[in-house]
C-alpha cells in the first residue's frame, strides 16, 4: 500500500519566514522556528527549509536555523538554497539536515549530482526544480527561485538527474506557486512517466480538496506544502512583527493574506486523508 508524505516547505529570507506568489514579492509571515516547532507538534511528515535568495547572495543562510531546529524536531529536514559544493552539503548534514535540495549548482554542472550521491548516498540528494509552462505547451527548468531561464525542458532534466544519482525530485509549478489554484497535475505527470525515483509535488494547494486530487493520481508520492499551512498557523500563535527590519509585512498585517485560501491544519489534513484511504507515513 503506498504512503505519502506531506511536507511544510518553509521559504526563508534572512532570518525570517516568507511567502511569496509566483515565487516572487515576498512577505514575512514570522520566524521559522515558531513555524516548523507547530508543523512538527501537528504530525508533519518532514520539513523542507528553503534560502530563497541564497543564489542571488552565493550563499546559504540557514545554518544557524537548522541547527536550532534540529536540536528539538525528530523528522526528517531537507535543506535547499546555495548548495554548490560538497562541504556544502557536509556542513548541512553535520549541522542536522538529513537531505539537501540542489537546483541552480545542479543546473551548471550536472555532475555535480554524481559526485553528492556518490559521496553521501542517492537517498541524501534531492533535485530541486523550478518549472514554467512555455507559451509552446512545454516546461522549462528555472534556476534563482523562478528567476532565470535556462532552456533545459524539464523531463529531459529529470531523466539526467535520475541517470547521474538523485534520489528525489521535488517539482514546483512556477506558474502555481502561491495561488491556491491546485497542483499541475499535467506536469507532474510528465515527471512521471519519466523517471522511476520519488516525486513531490510543490506549487499551488489551496484547499484540501487539492491535496486529495493530486494524490489520487499516481504521479505523485508526496506533496510540500506553503501559504495553505502558513495562513493557518498564523491564527495558532501570536508573532511580535512589530520592529521587524526586513521584508514587507504590510500585507500580512492588513488581513487580507489569507483571502486565497482555504488555509487547513496539517493534523485536521491527515485526518481526513486518513479517511479517504490516503495514508500518511
Amino acid at each position: 500500500m503506498k504512503t505519502i508524505r506531506i511536507i511544510p516547505r518553509l521559504d526563508i529570507k534572512g532570518p525570517n519566514l516568507v511567502k511569496g506568489i509566483h515565487l516572487e514579492g515576498l512577505r514575512v509571515l514570522g520566524k521559522p522556528s515558531d513555524f516548523a516547532k507547530y508543523y512538527y507538534e501537528q504530525g508533519a511528515d518532514e520539513l523542507m527549509f528553503m534560502d530563497v535568495v541564497a543564489s542571488l547572495y552565493e550563499r546559504n543562510s540557514l545554518h544557524d536555523i537548522i541547527s536550532e531546529t534540529a536540536k528539538s524536531i525528530f523528522i526528517p529536514i531537507t535543506v535547499g538554497g546555495g548548495i554548490r559544493t560538497l562541504n556544502d552539503i557536509k556542513s548541512m548534514l553535520r549541522i542536522g539536515a538529513d537531505k539537501v535540495s540542489i537546483n541552480t549548482a545542479a543546473i551548471k554542472r550536472p555532475e555535480f549530482i554524481r559526485e553528492a550521491s556518490e559521496e553521501f548516498g542517492s537517498s541524501t540528494i534531492v533535485i530541486s526544480i523550478e518549472a514554467i509552462k512555455n507559451s509552446d505547451g512545454k516546461y522549462y527548468a528555472f534556476i534563482d527561485n523562478g528567476r532565470e531561464y535556462t532552456g533545459m525542458e524539464v523531463v529531459e532534466w529529470a531523466q539526467k538527474a535520475q541517470l547521474l544519482g538523485a534520489g528525489e525530485i521535488v517539482i514546483t509549478s512556477v506558474d502555481r506557486e502561491g495561488t491556491g489554484k491546485g497542483i499541475d497535475l499535467e506536469l507532474t505527470k510528465s515527471i512521471f512517466e519519466s523517471v522511476a525515483i520519488p516525486i513531490i509535488a510543490h506549487g499551488g494547494i489551496g484547499c484540501v480538496d487539492d491535496v486529495k486530487s493530486a494524490l489520487e493520481t499516481e504521479s505523485i508520492d508526496s506533496i510540500a506544502i506553503g501559504s495553505s499551512l502558513h495562513y493557518e498557523a498564523l491564527k495558532n500563535f501570536n508573532l511580535d512583527l512589530i520592529g521587524r527590519k526586513e521584508g514587507n509585512i504590510d500585507f500580512l498585517l492588513s488581513g487580507r493574506a489569507t483571502s486565497t485560501f482555504d488555509s487547513f491544519k496539517l493534523k485536521g489534513l491527515k485526518k481526513y486523508l486518513h479517511s479517504k484511504s490516503i495514508y500518511c507515513r
